[in-house]
């Protein structure tokens, strides 16, 4: 299992571009070969799971809390 969130999100976006010209060929594969269409299926299906995980890994943050001494909490 990947761990660091980053490097998950790399590598589903270098999955996604190694696959996405795959797909494509074998959606044109598939129209004159249906048989074809299970691996396309499969392709697509690795496709958009590689999106999930992109989108889904949340963007690293810095701490969205204030300090407990910055100037609003002074004011206070």
């Amino acid at each position: 299992m990947i761990q660091d969130p980053e490097h998950a999100r790399r590598l589903a976006q270098n999955l996604v571009e190694l696959l996405a010209p795959y797909e494509e060929e074998l959606i044109q594969l598939e129209r004159d070969v249906p048989a074809f269409g299970p691996l396309r299926r499969a392709v697509g299906i690795a496709i958009a799971e590689a999106c999930y995980t992109i989108s889904d890994t949340p963007s690293p943050q810095e701490n969205i809390v204030p300090p407990v001494d910055d100037a609003a909490s002074r004011a206070r």
